[in-house]
């Protein structure tokens, strides 16, 4: 007999929940409601790209102020509209919270306050993400990221959460043992403001009468007594001391969360959830932030998803989701992390009925590209290294398309054709399941005649020729062909190639 599955709750009826949407988050943004999400958490690479500082690697920070202005400027003008339409669907009683480093974090900060409001934002969150640096020259290593953290309101979730002291913390701040062993610490019971109506003297169980401070007490006589009957009072040796109350370390919840994190380390090379994501972030990270600012059941939205994890602590922590991501290879990554750690079933059926989840809009395959018009085929593979492709096909003299260092903006000279002078790098792209010598020989006459001294060339697979032709350019005349194949541009395993 077939088990037919049960609906589970739904948190919303205007919203798809448990989805990972594959795709530009502008566009997916703009299909959801006003207000419909509780909690939202974006940790966009610098200048949004997966090949963002190919160009201007970490390694490389002596640039000219203007080039990383210009970059800088590229990226804010590409998050604005993503954070505006970020904030429209997010709820009066939601949080905000933005993730990155120290390239653009001043610039995002102002943008924030711009878009969502001065007096929403909450703290900045300083979080070290990595260990000291050995070399780092005159300067002071970056070792944090910061998370700008908003609200839409002041009515916004917050669940207050608490730092576990080590054992050796916990023998310094609660010094005292009472006899059962218990460790204890004293702390005042004057109160803080003057308290007319707490201000009486204390006749405790010992037989002596306290006084209270100028201000009073910090409790009122049926707390104090409750206090005593307890044996929560520390008696001052003195009968003018001061009257104090005892905290015992075994009913602490810990030290409340500050805005400092030092207590969860990065993802080690041997760590267990390790994927080899190079932005990747602890999950105990996430975790944190959605058991903070959201409830059970509410919606957590990653509009840049990456390899998932803000997606799996939200499933992992019962509350509903949604991920989006422009990369093909990110949503598959973020579907298998989900089916291996958690009981969900990437399954459409289940999924109706709240009780799977799915992956839409998943776009090319091998088998897809190799029927493509070989025109479309080439701007999708322009496209994929963040290149330009030319406006028209015909009389491209060897180029499909060109790719521009970060800060460099194109120019047009006579009919729209792009100038040759300025700095930029050639692509060649063949729908060829082998592409061979006499393709290398058209593209390299086609880099000559450029003066281009690095080009990029790609294909489904080399032949041998291909291969051996591009190590004797390099070597008589010392110009670089990167041989690039569709599997690698599909699962984005390509960007050490153009470092």
């Amino acid at each position: 007999m077939e088990v037919v599955p049960t609906k589970a709750q739904k948190p919303s009826t205007l919203l798809d929940t448990r989805v990972i949407y594959c795709g530009d988050n502008l566009d997916q943004l703009a299909k959801l409601p006003d207000a419909c999400v509780d909690l939202i958490y974006i940790d966009p690479p610098f200048n949004s790209n997966r090949n963002y500082e190919i160009f201007w690697p970490e390694t490389s920070e002596k640039r000219r102020f203007d080039d990383r202005h210009e970059s800088t400027k590229a990226y804010i003008d590409y998050m604005r509209p993503r954070c505006v339409q970020l904030a429209r669907v997010l709820k009066k009683t939601g949080s905000f919270y933005y993730h990155c480093d120290w390239h653009a974090s001043h610039y995002v900060k102002v943008m924030l306050d711009q878009i969502l409001g001065e007096n929403n934002f909450r703290c900045e969150i300083v979080w070290k993400r990595t260990y000291a640096h050995g070399n780092v020259g005159k300067n002071y290593g970056n070792i944090s990221d910061s998370i700008f953290f908003y609200s839409n309101s002041d009515d916004y979730c917050w669940n207050q959460q608490y730092e576990q002291l080590t054992p050796e913390e916990i023998d310094e701040k609660y010094p005292n043992k009472d006899q059962d062993g218990r460790r204890w610490q004293s702390v005042t019971l004057r109160n803080p403001g003057v308290r007319p109506n707490l201000h009486f003297p204390y006749k405790a169980s010992n037989g002596m009468t306290y006084q209270p401070h100028p201000n009073g007490w910090s409790c009122n006589l049926e707390r104090m007594k409750k206090y005593d009957a307890e044996g929560r009072l520390h008696f001052p040796a003195k009968p003018d001391g001061a009257l104090r109350l005892k905290m015992f370390a075994d009913e602490s919840p810990g030290e409340r969360i500050q805005n400092i994190w030092l207590d969860i380390p990065p993802i080690g090379a041997q760590a267990n959830e390790r994927l080899g994501y190079p932005t990747q972030k602890p999950l105990k990270l996430l975790e944190r932030i959605i058991q903070t600012s959201s409830n059970e059941n509410d919606i957590v939205l990653d509009a840049f998803c990456g390899c998932g994890t803000a997606v799996l602590a939200a499933q992992n922590l019962k509350r509903q989701w949604i991920g989006i991501d422009i990369s093909p290879t990110s949503c598959s990554v973020m579907a298998t992390r989900l089916r291996k750690n958690t009981t969900l079933r990437e399954d459409e059926d289940l999924w109706k009925v709240g009780r799977g989840f799915v992956v839409q809009n998943l776009p090319f395959t091998v088998d897809l590209l190799r029927k493509m018009p070989p025109f479309e085929f080439e701007n999708w593979a322009v496209k994929q290294l963040n290149g330009r492709a030319n406006k028209v096909q015909i009389g491209d003299k060897g180029i499909d398309g060109r790719i521009y260092p970060v800060g460099v903006t194109p120019r047009e000279s006579g009919a729209g054709e792009l100038a040759l002078e300025e700095s930029w790098y050639p692509i060649q792209v063949k729908q060829k399941d082998k592409a061979g010598r006499p393709d290398m020989d058209a593209f390299e006459t086609a880099m000559r005649r450029a003066t281009r001294t690095k080009g990029f060339f790609v294909s489904f697979d080399y032949s041998e020729d291909a291969e051996r032709e591009v190590t004797r350019f390099w070597k008589e005349e010392q110009r670089t062909i990167i041989l690039l194949t569709v599997k690698e541009l599909l699962d984005g395993n390509f960007a050490h190639k153009l470092a």
